[in-house]
């Protein structure tokens, strides 16, 4: 028997979790800091949650099955569904508008290419309760501020930021026979040819007038130029809102890291505002972050209507995009004390290994008498800060020899100074 990794998933050894655990721990702390709270659900959810979102094609992309009990389920593929259940959930007991953040392991059952597998992580930010465009500015704002916290720079990304209300009013304007046909092929825009995107934007209904008056419209690269391409009083009205954000991010000193960007579509039906997507500048790969406003989307699933905005950021682009830069971290692991015995004392190893792991320090040792270059060179492996040597003869009564790796000292001394030494 060959035991194989599954296809799209990861092993994570222990030199891989040191960065994953680094990219949760930065996303952690930035979300606490921005005052957003956590929460997790299931890792699988009932089947007609995502059905009831996004209708029966998305199975195909689902890992799906029917359980003993005969229920149709799938492990989830986002996080947002579950999140809308618990809102619906809780009614009206939940005080808004509240700021959450989940790191959910997701599940997609499709190709699996650079940047994207079957299984991975993802940071969920949403802000629920809130119809104010500032709801969207502190999502952008908390995105910025999490990157800069990586390490990136405003040169390593930028964030494109669009809306599917001023979309939607223009291709009124446009007097688009099927505006939910349009959204998925301007969404494709930058992945397909030219002459492939005429045509199915012909195919999706629109005459060669409308697509000249559109593809101008998405050129668009300042709230100016489009207020030339745009006439009725509902797209002035979104563009407006959209005016508003850049007004607040400028305020928030990010403005050299977000700009206007119509070709942000996002595929998803539920999307009703402001959308943005975060890339590389160079959109060398693909989108790190995306997300918007999803205002329906509770309504939807048979509860009450109830604004929400939110974004989704993966660990396997992220992770592509700090590497890329030399940002993820390189070093191995680490230990505040290795014990030494030279008589091969164990009892003694565990005694003060109690002493040391009581007051919050971490320690190793051997687990069996070894020489005691043998146990330098595991100190060494371990990433040891100090090593104590348990049963020396040269230290004083209370005190212990020791040794610090990091820059070769060595001495005598208590373990309560030798504690104080290696915590904050």
């Amino acid at each position: 028997m060959t035991v194989q990794l599954p296809k799209g998933t990861r092993d994570f050894y222990p030199e891989d979790q040191r960065i994953q655990n680094h990219i949760f721990d930065t996303w952690r702390k930035a979300c606490l800091r921005f005052a957003y709270e956590e929460y997790e659900g299931p890792m699988f959810e009932h089947l007609e949650l995502y059905t009831g979102k996004s209708g029966d094609e998305i199975v195909k992309q689902l890992y799906n099955f029917i359980d003993k009990g005969g229920r149709d389920i799938a492990l989830r593929p986002e996080m947002t569904p579950t999140l809308a259940r618990l809102v619906i959930q809780k009614g009206g007991t939940l005080k808004m508008p509240f700021k959450w953040f989940s790191i959910p392991r997701l599940f997609r059952y499709e190709r699996t290419q650079k940047g994207r597998l079957r299984e991975f992580f993802q940071l969920n930010m949403d802000i629920i309760g809130s119809d104010s465009v500032y709801a969207e500015a502190d999502l952008l704002v908390g995105i910025c501020s999490m990157l800069r916290d990586f390490g990136l720079k405003p040169a390593d990304f930028v964030i494109g930021i669009s809306s599917r209300k001023l979309l939607s009013t223009f291709l009124t304007e446009l007097k688009a026979t099927d505006p939910t046909a349009v959204y998925p092929v301007l969404d494709r825009r930058a992945k397909i040819p030219g002459d492939i995107f005429l045509a199915e934007l012909a195919a999706a209904g629109l005459a060669a007038e409308q697509v000249v008056r559109l593809d101008a419209f998405m050129a668009c690269k300042s709230i100016d130029e489009v207020k030339a391409c745009i006439q009725s009083q509902d797209s002035q009205a979104a563009l407006q809102e959209l005016e508003d954000l850049f007004t607040i991010l400028a305020h928030a000193g990010v403005s050299e890291s977000v700009a206007l960007d119509l070709a942000v579509v996002r595929g998803l039906a539920y999307y009703t505002g402001i959308v943005f997507e975060v890339f590389d500048r160079g959109h060398s790969m693909r989108a790190v972050a995306g997300g918007g406003r999803y205002d329906s989307l509770t309504e939807r699933l048979g509860g009450k209507k109830v604004p929400c905005v939110g974004f989704g950021m993966g660990d396997v682009v992220l992770a592509d995009l700090l590497s890329d830069r030399g940002l993820l971290p390189t070093t191995g692991p680490t230990v505040d004390f290795y014990l030494v015995t030279f008589a091969g004392n164990m009892p003694k190893l565990f005694e003060v290994a109690a002493s040391l792991r009581n007051a919050g320090c971490s320690c190793s040792h051997a687990l069996a008498p070894a020489k005691v270059g043998k146990q330098m060179e595991s100190a060494n492996i371990a990433g040891a800060s100090r090593v104590i040597f348990v049963d020396g003869d040269k230290a004083p009564p209370g005190e212990y020899e020791f040794k610090n790796l990091k820059d070769g000292t060595q001495g005598c001394s208590t373990l309560d100074q030798l504690i104080k030494e290696v915590q904050p």
